[in-house]
Formats: structure tokens, C-alpha cells, sequence
């Protein structure tokens, strides 16, 4: 059998070690052949191919992004997407595909699968939403990352008596956020999930300076004030419909300043969440994937997804992983709010 294998969307830490259980099982363990498909969904779509074997795969495990590159690329807004897709694995007598991706990815994915192509999915994004299994690999080190820069954030602010926010990413989910505030010690943390009152964060800052200590804030991206309490700002739109967001923490900080009267300033995270080596848990979490993915294909799964369940790989439908986002809980962002202020 010949299979192909790509990542689309954003880069994530353990994309690399995906790539390489993948092929590592496939060549060594069931005696198949690899093929490496360029730039996420346009490899297929355009007949952009690289040689992928044991080789290639040698070194990469700690290595952050991709070999293959990565796209946006949408082949459902693309003429004729499907049956391009189709030509061009026939064309490279590829007999299954790998999809490596979040949302968007396998999206395409699993309208690929029911049009009739053998595909498996593994889950990736540093934002931890995709349905159907507990984690995905690259958010633990999105995490570890963030964290680190706000307890740096923390003696900046001290000594500068200043309130710091710090942007995150997170577009519909604010599990980073909530993560990282919490193992940072945030004074406030605010998600997508739950839009915030302004007044009341502004409270929360003049709380803490009353207590001689400097706020630290940590905010998602895609987190949005009370309708009609704080004027916002949209960006451009992507391939799959999605907002180009950022922005909010200077938003924030210039109206915590105004409304308080204390300094405040943002740091934009961006992305330096996403790039470089990835975690221990990251590397062990998408090597395991990336095993489990070999064996789905090996038997002849299609339409489905490896995931996380307990300490479990499983196999779901791909439609179980993107019917719905997976958000954090209100008893979650509850927990976190014991240490507001």
C-alpha cells in the first residue's frame, strides 16, 4: 500500500514526531510505502509531493513545525476540489491518506471520506478544542510557553507598578488561557467562552493594587466584552471563514488605563506558542497517534480519527471531532475565578 501523509493549518509542536511514528510503523511494522504531500490540502490538490521513507524521518522528533509545510488551503472552495484531490492520488498511486490537522483539516477530511477516499485523521491544535478526544498534542507546549513568559511578566509588573495583559491564542475556546492564567498566577483570565463585563476587570485591577501588587491579565484572542460595553475591532477573513483575530489585550489595556488611571501595557504572545520543540507530553502524545494511525490504515479505517479517551488511543468518526467544538465548561472557569483579583 502506498499512503500519503500531510499537515494542514497553523504549525504545532509534535507535528514532526506524528510524521514520524507514522512512517517509522507503516515501513518498518506493516511494509508500506510513503509518500509526503506539500503545504497541508494544496499537496493534493496541486500534485505537490516530496519523498517520505525512514530516512527523511531521522531527527525530527524534537523538531518544531513541519517537514511537510502547511496551508490553509481549502479544498471545498476550490472548482472541481474533490475530483482534483482524487486525480492527483491516483496519479501518485496513493491508496489511503494521513490528514494531520484541527478543525478545518479534517473538516476537509471527512467530506473527502465520504466522497469516497480512504482518509484517517489525528488530531492537532495547540488550542485543545477539537471534539472527541480529551487532548491534542502542541497544547501542552502552547501552555508551557505562555506560562513561562507570565512569570517573567510577574517581576516586569512589580517593579513597574503597572497592570500587564497578555493575549493568548485561543479563537472559540479559551482552554490556554485558562491553563496558562492558572499556572501563572493571573489576577483575571478571560475566554471566548464567557464574554467580559469591563467594569468588573477594572475592579479586579484596582483590587490588586490595593493590595500593594501588580495585576497580571490573561486573555484569549477570540475573547469578546458584554455587548455594547467596549468598542471592538474585526480583521480580515481566512479561507475557512475565520476572523483574523488579535488585538484585544491593547484594546484592554488602553481601557483598564483610562477607566483606572494605572499604566498598563499588553504582550502579544502570537506565535511564538506554536513554533519550536515541543513538550515531553507532546512528543509521547503524537508519537502515540501517529502509531495508532499506521494501524488504522494498515486495516483499512476510513472516515475515522485516532483520539485521546482517559489514557486510551481510541478511533472515532472524523464527524465526532468537528460536529462541535470542545469549550471549557463554566465549572472550569469557575475554579479560576477563586483567584481573581
Amino acid at each position: 500500500m502506498r499512503i500519503g501523509v500531510l499537515t494542514g493549518g497553523g504549525d504545532c509542536p509534535g507535528l514532526n514526531a506524528v510524521i514520524r511514528a507514522v512512517v517509522r510503523k507503516g515501513v518498518e511494522v506493516h511494509g508500506h510505502e510513503f509518500v509526503g504531500f506539500r503545504d497541508g490540502w494544496k499537496g493534493p490538490l496541486e500534485g505537490l509531493t516530496m519523498p517520505l521513507g525512514v530516512e527523511q524521518t531521522r531527527g525530527i522528533l524534537p523538531r518544531g513545525g513541519t517537514i511537510l509545510g502547511s496551508s490553509r488551503t481549502n479544498v471545498m472552495k476550490v472548482d472541481n476540489g474533490v475530483e482534483r484531490v482524487r486525480e492527483n492520488l491516483e496519479k501518485a498511486g496513493v491508496d489511503a491518506l494521513v490528514a494531520i490537522g484541527g478543525e478545518d483539516t479534517l473538516g476537509v477530511a471527512t467530506a473527502l471520506s465520504k466522497a469516497g477516499l480512504t482518509v484517517v485523521g489525528v488530531p492537532k491544535t495547540i488550542d485543545n478544542d477539537l471534539g472527541a478526544t480529551d487532548y491534542t498534542f502542541g497544547f501542552d507546549t502552547a501552555v508551557q510557553i505562555a506560562v513561562e513568559a507570565i512569570d517573567r511578566l510577574h517581576t516586569t509588573a512589580e517593579s513597574h507598578h503597572r497592570a500587564l495583559v497578555v493575549e493568548v491564542m485561543g479563537r472559540h475556546a479559551g482552554w490556554i488561557a485558562l491553563h496558562s492564567g492558572l499556572a501563572g498566577g493571573a489576577n483575571v483570565i478571560l475566554i471566548p467562552e464567557r464574554p467580559f463585563d469591563i467594569e468588573k476587570v477594572c475592579a479586579y485591577v484596582e483590587q490588586r493594587f490595593e493590595k500593594q501588587y501588580s495585576p497580571i491579565l490573561v486573555v484569549s484572542e477570540g475573547a469578546t466584552p458584554k455587548e455594547g460595553t467596549m468598542t471592538t475591532q474585526s480583521g480580515e477573513v481566512d479561507s475557512f471563514g475565520h476572523v483574523r483575530l488579535g488585538g484585544i489585550s491593547q484594546l484592554l489595556g488602553d481601557e483598564i488605563e483610562r477607566r483606572t488611571g494605572k499604566e498598563a501595557r499588553a504582550t502579544v504572545l502570537g506565535h511564538i506558542q506554536r513554533g519550536g520543540t515541543p513538550t515531553a507530553y507532546d512528543r509521547v502524545l503524537a508519537t502515540r497517534f501517529g502509531l495508532h494511525a499506521a494501524d488504522a490504515v494498515h486495516e483499512g479505517d476510513s472516515g475515522v480519527m485516532v483520539a485521546l479517551q482517559g489514557t486510551d488511543i481510541v478511533r472515532v468518526p472524523l464527524e465526532d471531532a468537528t460536529r462541535e467544538l470542545k469549550t471549557v465548561p463554566v465549572e472550569r472557569y469557575e475554579e479560576a475565578e477563586v483567584f481573581f483579583g
